[in-house]
Parts: C-alpha cells; sequence; structure tokens
C-alpha cells in the first residue's frame, strides 16, 4: 500500500493506493479556520497534525500496517512560521489571507521584475508579501523566525524531520526563480526575508527521508518507511489525473478552484494573472488560471441557508433563472487580482427561492472558469478537453454547465473526489519503488463526459456578460462604501 496524505483547508484527507494503481481506502478529518478581522484567513499547525493522526489513524490497522511509503499534498501559499526549535511563531496565514494588499503592491513597486521571475506579480495569498506585512505590523513575531516552511512541508517534518519543499510549492511563495528553480535573492530581499529561512527544494518524487519512530506511533504505521518529498496540492492533483505531458488540462473545484495545463517550458504572462509554476515532477511547468473560491460558494450558501447542499441543487435545476452572483467570497485572483472584492447578489426579488439563489452560484462558478480559460488564451495556452477533480464534481448539474459555459469537452472519473491525496500515493510509489512516472502517473478511465449543451448556451452567454458586467459596478459600489 502506498498513502497519500493531503492537507486541504478543510481537513486532511488521506488515500490508500494498492500497488496496482487503484484507490482501496479513503478518509477525512476536519480542520476549522478562523478569522481574527475581515481578510484575515488562519488556521493552527498543531490542529493539522492532530487531524493527520485522526485520518490515518481511521484506517484499517491491517491495511496501515503494509504501507510501503507515505506522500504529500497540500493547501500552497501558507507562511508556516517556526522558531529555532521547529515551533509555531503564530497561526499560519493560509492561501486566502487577504491582508497584504498592500505589501504586494509595495514588492512590485521595489522589484519590478517580480513577477517575470516568480511567474506571477506578489499577490495578498502569496508567502512572500505575508513576511512583509509580519516586518511591519508584527516585528516580535517576524524577529523569532528561523524557518519558513509551506503547509504539506510542516506534516513532512513532524513525519521525517526535514526542511525541505518541491518546486510547485516554492513557486507558490513568490521567492522561487522560476527559470533557475532556486530562491530569489532579489524577491527574499524585497519581501524582508532571510534566504537562510527557506527549504530545501527537491522534486515531489525524491525521498525526503524516513518516518520517524514518534511519529510512527502516533499514525500508527512502521517506522522507517520513506516519505517521499510531495507537490502542491494543484501539482498533486495533475499527478493524480495524470496531466504530466505537454498540454494535458484538468479543472480542480475545492474550496479554491483551477483551470491547470501543463506546458514544456515556463511561460510566463503576468498581464493575464496567471500562474506560470514549476511542475513537481522534472522537466516541466505549468500555466494556471486561479480562483479563490472554487466549490466553496455552494457549501457557503447551503450554510446561510441551513439546508443540505444536494437540496439546493435539486431545486436549482428546475429553477428560472433569476440572480446573478459575484462568488468572490475572499476576493478574487484570475482575471482580476482583487484582494478586496466581496461577493453579492444582483437582481433578487419577490419571487425569488433558495434554488434560485443556487442556481446563480452555480452560474457564476462556471462564469469563473470561463473567466479563467480566457485569461489562459491571453497567456498563449488554449485549454482542450479537460478532465476534472475536486469535491465540486460530484454535481452532474455543475459539471454541465461548466461544460456548456466554457464550450469544452469535460470528462469526471470515479475517482474525482480523492484529487491530491491520489497525487501523494502515487508520488510515493515512484519515489519507493522507482517505477516510471508515465507507469505510475496514469490517466483515469472517465466515467462521464459532460459535452457543451447549444440549446442552454445563448441563455448562459447572456448571463456571462452580466456576470462580467457585475464586477465593476460591484467594486465600485464596494470602494465608495469603504470610503465613507
Amino acid at each position: 500500500m502506498y498513502l497519500g496524505i493531503d492537507l486541504g483547508t478543510s481537513g486532511v484527507k488521506v488515500c490508500l493506493m494498492r500497488p496496482d494503481g487503484t484507490v482501496s481506502e479513503t478518509a477525512t478529518a476536519p480542520l476549522a479556520t478562523s478569522h481574527p478581522f475581515d481578510g484575515a484567513s488562519e488556521q493552527d499547525c498543531l490542529s493539522w497534525w492532530d487531524a493527520c493522526c485522526t485520518a490515518v489513524q481511521s484506517l484499517p490497522s491491517a491495511l496501515r500496517h503494509q504501507v510501503r511509503a507515505i506522500g504529500l499534498s497540500g493547501q500552497m501559499h501558507g507562511a508556516v512560521l517556526l522558531d529555532g526549535q521547529g515551533q509555531p511563531v503564530r497561526p499560519v496565514m493560509l492561501w486566502n489571507d487577504a491582508r497584504a494588499t498592500k505589501e504586494s503592491a509595495d514588492m512590485i513597486a521595489a522589484e519590478p521584475e517580480a513577477g517575470e521571475i516568480a511567474g506571477i506579480a506578489p499577490m495578498a495569498g502569496f508567502t512572500a508579501p505575508k513576511l512583509l506585512w509580519l516586518a511591519r505590523h508584527e516585528p516580535q513575531a517576524h524577529a523569532r523566525i528561523a524557518h519558513i516552511l509551506l503547509p504539506k512541508d510542516y506534516l513532512g517534518l513532524r513525519l521525517h524531520g526535514r526542511y525541505i519543499t518541491d518546486p510547485t510549492d516554492a513557486a507558490g511563495t513568490s521567492w522561487l526563480d522560476q527559470r533557475t528553480r532556486q530562491w530569489s535573492e532579489k524577491i527574499c530581499a524585497v519581501s524582508a526575508t532571510d534566504p537562510a529561512w527557506l527549504p530545501e527544494i527537491a522534486y515531489g518524487t525524491e525521498v525526503a527521508g524516513e518516518l520517524q519512530t514518534d511519529a510512527a506511533l502516533a499514525l500508527g504505521l512502521p517506522a522507517g518507511i520513506p516519505v517521499a518529498v510531495g507537490g502542491g496540492d494543484i501539482a498533486a492533483g495533475a499527478v493524480g489525473i495524470g496531466a504530466i505531458g505537454a498540454g494535458d488540462g484538468f479543472i480542480s473545484l475545492g474550496t479554491s478552484g483551477q483551470l491547470f495545463v501543463t506546458t514544456p517550458e515556463y511561460r510566463p504572462n503576468t498581464d493575464s494573472l496567471i500562474h506560470a509554476y514549476a511542475h513537481t515532477v522534472p522537466g516541466l511547468w505549468f500555466q494556471m488560471a486561479a480562483m479563490l473560491n472554487g466549490a466553496r460558494p455552494m457549501a457557503w450558501l447551503a450554510n446561510l441557508l441551513g439546508r443540505p447542499i444536494a437540496d439546493l441543487l435539486a431545486e436549482a435545476e428546475v429553477a428560472e433563472a433569476g440572480p446573478i452572483f459575484l462568488p468572490y467570497l475572499t476576493g478574487e485572483r484570475t482575471p482580476h487580482g482583487d484582494s478586496t472584492i466581496r461577493a453579492g447578489f444582483s437582481g433578487l426579488g419577490e419571487t425569488t427561492t433558495p434554488g434560485g439563489l443556487m442556481r446563480a452560484v452555480v452560474e457564476a462558478i462556471a462564469f469563473t472558469l470561463a473567466d479563467a480559460s480566457d485569461a489562459l488564451r491571453r497567456g498563449g495556452t488554449e485549454p482542450g478537453t479537460l478532465l476534472a477533480i475536486g469535491g465540486g464534481t460530484k454535481s452532474d448539474f455543475l459539471m454541465q454547465t461548466i461544460a456548456t459555459v466554457m464550450d469544452c469537452r469535460i470528462g469526471r472519473s470515479d475517482a474525482a473526489g480523492v484529487g491530491p491525496a491520489l497525487g501523494a500515493a502515487r508520488l510515493a510509489c515512484v519515489a519507493q519503488s522507482g517505477r516510471a512516472m508515465r507507469d505510475v502517473m496514469t490517466k483515469p478511465e472517465v466515467a462521464r463526459w459532460f459535452e457543451p449543451q447549444s440549446a442552454d448556451r445563448d441563455r448562459l452567454q447572456a448571463r456571462l456578460a452580466g456576470f462580467r458586467a457585475l464586477y465593476p459596478a460591484l467594486r465600485g459600489v464596494q470602494a465608495a462604501g469603504r470610503s465613507t
């Protein structure tokens, strides 16, 4: 068995993969996020380890003792700040934390080539601007830093004891020079970061170390088994779906959303607000449009209304088209690069129903992917047929809406919900067995294809135009409200 551990925002998911590549067992343990002020999003990294132990221990004991290697995946961009003893200096500022908006702009002003170096200009959610914010606002915490890790790499530290990351997670910090895959001293200098704090970089298929005895006892696993470096969640998701060849693409719909296409070379295009990052495997890069809200607005609305998501989706499918929804609950990256914009409905009326609200949310998620596809085209990449991963892909209604809005054929496998955890297990398999990547990181069988529906295309295109008009209008309203 190979164990994949994926540290998400809402929980830790684990996956046991058989040597033949099939999934044996999965388990999840939930995580909580705190928002100490508007725009702030934090988690306690100690809770990650507790959730990891809970998830792994819930797997059958007999299978846990058959694990040959462990691979890691995790949410990107989070600032895990540790002191000289490896203890956290403060809570982790997450990928959707927007406090460092000014610091991002200041970094660009100080180093105009930052976007060309790092694959995209610094944004508030990235790791480097958070360090500059910390130096300005929490100097005592900043002074205690001895090590900086990314979220999955903190779990790695607890497992094998080394400070190490992979190229994709390194790319997501803004500190990585994408061409050389080395830390950029220029970007460190403009972000109040000592390069000595940053971890070693190794490919996701390399062995980071062996599982330490205390960690093995906590997890119920054999001590001494190899732990692979692993990958940032989007790259691990690519590995899990077999996107390791030039042109391979997919959409990912979890808490956040991504449109990802593998490229054979580094292709930065900072004007399009796409991410041009190093892949976790050797010799590849990728272009990615990143949406901060993904499928999260569906869960948000269900929680707000106190209704199950499945019931609301069933009502949405038969509801009349009504309000238009802007889904930017935590701001947006592609295509706006706006950490201050917030969500809103336009067109609410006396006859608006809960199903009508969910229909607007589903359409909005599809519209963000249409914007993402246009951004990739401006960056020189034409998305073709796509596969889909992530919990949001379980909804047939959402998937069909996306296919029609994007005018793209989209395939979903039975294991689409496993996503990065399966990729992490595949990275572990290559690291331990030495098997060729192409033999392990295969594409899944597609259980269902979603084809664009011409009958709905014109109606959805008209609503897409309304969606695109809503952003500048709501941005102006919200800016006026903040100024007063």
